[in-house]
Parts: structure tokens; sequence; C-alpha cells
């Protein structure tokens, strides 16, 4: 085929497979090399832009890099290399004996870099002689362990509770569940398991570090 000139070649279809082959002067040779080789183990800078398409992370753990802003002195990372939402399954648990059985329940959760939020309802359908703490098990992800979680909960239809009863939700560190404990005038309500029944029930927003 003659030689054209640039401006006389037909257009290229879009997208580019990344096979087609290009000349380049390399070493003082012309020598052919693909599209995909063009940016291949390189790093492509840009001023800015927009895409009409996702932008797809290719490898675990990488992500956006901010480590051109000034970092507060307790920094440990700039990169931010994780976005995740869905749904999980929240659940009560007795933590000593006993079970829970329940029917109506469901949550969400979203994950943007270390810092999950979760939320969720349990509605109870009955019991058999729970005692211990009451948990909230389940958990999308295990809660980090130097950095324990803290939540509000609205709890309903449990006996045996004082009005002036204050309801916490917590999280420790390294476990897979949070828990629910009640304080009276200062003091911790024991075994506040022994207080679910039939037809009591929590609503609940949990967040924590992984």
């Amino acid at each position: 085929m003659a030689d054209l000139k640039i401006s006389a070649l037909t257009g290229a279809s879009t997208p580019l497979a990344g096979t087609e082959v290009l000349p380049i002067v390399q070493s003082g040779s012309t020598v052919k090399v693909s599209v995909a080789n063009l940016t291949a183990g390189r790093a492509v800078a840009t001023a800015g832009g927009s895409f009409t398409d996702n932008i797809t992370q290719s490898t675990a753990a990488k992500g956006v890099n901010f480590t051109a802003n000034t970092p507060a002195a307790g920094m440990t990372s700039q990169l931010l290399n994780w976005y995740e939402e869905g749904t999980w399954t929240p659940a009560f648990q007795a933590g000593t004996s006993g079970s829970i059985t329940s029917t109506d329940r469901g949550g969400r959760y979203t994950r943007i870099g270390r810092l999950v939020t979760v939320e969720g309802y349990i509605n109870i359908a009955s019991v058999l002689s729970p005692t211990g703490d009451l948990r909230i098990s389940g958990l999308p992800f295990n809660i980090q362990n130097s950095s324990p979680g803290a939540g509000a909960v609205f709890v309903y239809g449990f006996a045996n509770l004082p009005a002036a009863t204050a309801v916490q939700l917590f999280a420790a560190g390294g476990q897979d569940y949070a828990v629910i404990r009640g304080f009276l005038n200062g003091t911790q309500v024991s075994g506040y398991a022994a207080n679910a029944q039939g037809g009591a029930g929590a609503q609940f927003s949990l967040t924590y570090s992984v």
C-alpha cells in the first residue's frame, strides 16, 4: 500500500482492542509496538477529564493516593483503596446461653476505606432461656482490634426494664458482633439477653473500623 498522509487515512474503530500495531523508533531502529504496550507498566498522568464508563481497579489494595495533601501528625495512610455497599443479615444472640429466634430482620452496610457503617432491624419471634449479653451478630466485617465501634439503638418490647434505663450499642475490637447493654443510674443492667421476649425488637446503626 502506498504511503498516505495522516489526514488521508480512514478513522480507526473505537474502542481500540489494544492489539493494534504502531511503528516507533527505539535505540535508532524502527520497531513495532502494540497499543496496549504503550502504557504497560508506566504511570499515566492527566490534568483532568471526564469518563463515560467506570474506572476499574485492576489490582487489589490499589486505589486513589492522596499523598499530595499535607497530612495530620497521626497519619498512617493516604490511600483510598476500598468502596463497597450491600446487604447483611443481623441476628440476636445470647452471650452466655440460650437462644433467640428472629424471623423478620434485615440490614444494609457501606464500607469506605477502613470505615464501615451498618444499619438494620431485628424482630424477635421466640426465645429459649437466653442469658448474658445481648449481641447483634453477623456483621459483614470483623471489627479492628484496636478500634472499638459505637452506635445508636432503639429497642422495644423488652421485659422488666425500668423506664429510666439508657440503652447503648457498642462493638468490641476483634469481634464480629455488637453488644446491646442497658444502664440504670450509672450501673450496667446485667444479663440484658434475659429481657428478650417474643414481639420485642430493635432498630440500630453502628460505625466501626476494620
